[in-house]
């Protein structure tokens, strides 16, 4: 074949420009802001927590604005005050008058002070304020958004299995984290200090979980939320964590309730910031009428998200398993579950009930896939499925 044949055949494949390929490598490659502006960017959102965690002005607007709020409230401060006062009158005034007291009933006049009233009156305290502030939350968002909450389910067999998984994984969560917290308290030089971080964390994460619930977020997406978004939750909660950090366990718990339909208040009101932690600020106007607008990711030295919650969350998936497997059942998968789920996928598969149990459709027209036998089944109920287990009903 000659030379000038070949160059004469019609050529496939044309190659690009060189302004082609810089216009093309430049506009895919992501723009980043500098460690100073994503360092500001984390500051202003940090003043924006600390800002919110202090209108008081708004919790007083709205505990004088409605009936059912201010009797609320009013129930938790006298309740949660009889319950501060009555432990402090343990530490200050009956503990040192016993100290060294050498009669049998003098020296336990202040255990049986504990058992027979302080737990009684704090264990009560705790219980009703969970039920006030729930009612103080619900009827906020009431007030601030005229619309109700996110329905909760039928009250059906499955939805009331997963209501108490729910609640279950919610105390488990709460003593979890305040194993964590003093548990990171004991290691020398920076336990107090990488403590007390926690617990700004931990007291945003129960002011801001009944926003979240009344927007419909499962526990996956309310810790990812709060992860992505941790310098203003971070600040939002320093001020209650800084209260509740002075006294003993007994009185820090107290207080905390004390304040806690306060917070709320303020949560509900609140507008956490950024709105994209992966998109926060605001893009560049491009210099071609034909581009996009350039937008400007945080540095990647600065992280979006920090893993405040894993430690406490693999220690909740443990003791589901250890759970199930002391309960003689094994752990089944969710049904709509994927074989590679996240991390916090199965948080959430656990917090509503469907890690334990997987409930399949009853149906009268389906016919068992096992062989027929001998002893007879009665027509008119089939075979439910429970887990891995099965019953002839």
């Amino acid at each position: 074949m000659s030379v000038s044949h070949y160059a004469s055949r019609p050529q496939s494949f044309q190659y690009p420009s060189p302004q082609a390929v810089k216009m093309s490598s430049r506009d895919s490659y992501p723009t980043f802001l500098s460690v100073q502006e994503s360092a500001l960017l984390q500051l202003t959102w940090a003043w924006r927590g600390l800002y919110d965690s202090f209108r008081w002005n708004t919790v007083v607007t709205t505990v004088a604005s409605d009936a059912e709020i201010r009797a609320n409230v009013y129930k938790s401060l006298l309740l949660n005050s009889l319950s501060l006062l009555s432990i402090y009158v343990f530490d200050l005034l009956l503990q040192p008058l016993v100290r060294d007291q050498q009669k049998w009933f003098h020296r336990n006049i202040g255990w049986f002070y504990q058992v027979l009233w302080l737990l009684p009156v704090v264990g009560m305290s705790l219980y009703l304020n969970g039920t006030w502030c729930t009612t103080i939350a619900k009827r906020t968002y009431l007030l601030q958004h005229g619309g109700r909450p996110a329905p909760s389910p039928a009250t059906t067999y499955t939805g009331m299995l997963k209501a108490i998984a729910t609640s279950a994984y919610r105390v488990v969560m709460v003593c979890t984290s305040v194993v964590v917290s003093f548990a990171m308290s004991r290691v020398p030089v920076i336990g107090l200090t990488g403590s007390f971080i926690f617990l700004c964390w931990v007291d945003s994460y129960y002011c801001f979980e009944f926003v979240w619930i009344s927007r419909g977020l499962s526990l996956s997406r309310r810790i990812r939320h709060l992860e992505e978004h941790w310098a203003y939750y971070f600040a939002f909660g320093l001020p209650s964590a800084a209260l509740c950090t002075w006294g003993t366990g007994l009185a820090n718990a107290a207080l905390f309730a004390l304040i806690f339909p306060s917070y709320i208040i303020m949560a509900m009101h609140a507008r956490p910031a950024p709105m994209d932690p992966y998109n926060p600020a605001p893009p560049i106007p491009s210099s071609r009428p034909e581009q996009n607008d350039i937008i400007r990711h945080p540095s990647p030295f600065i992280p979006i998200r920090l893993p405040i919650f894993a430690v406490v969350i693999w220690i909740n998936d443990a003791i589901v398993r250890v759970l199930n497997f002391i309960g003689g059942r094994p752990i089944v998968r969710h049904r709509e579950a994927a074989r590679g789920r996240s991390f916090s996928d199965s948080t959430e598969s656990a917090e509503d009930g469907s890690v334990q149990m997987e409930m399949k459709p009853y149906s009268r027209s389906s016919t068992p896939s096992q062989p027929s036998s001998s002893k007879p089944v009665r027509a008119t109920s089939g075979r439910i499925n429970i887990g891995t287990r099965r019953k002839l009903d």
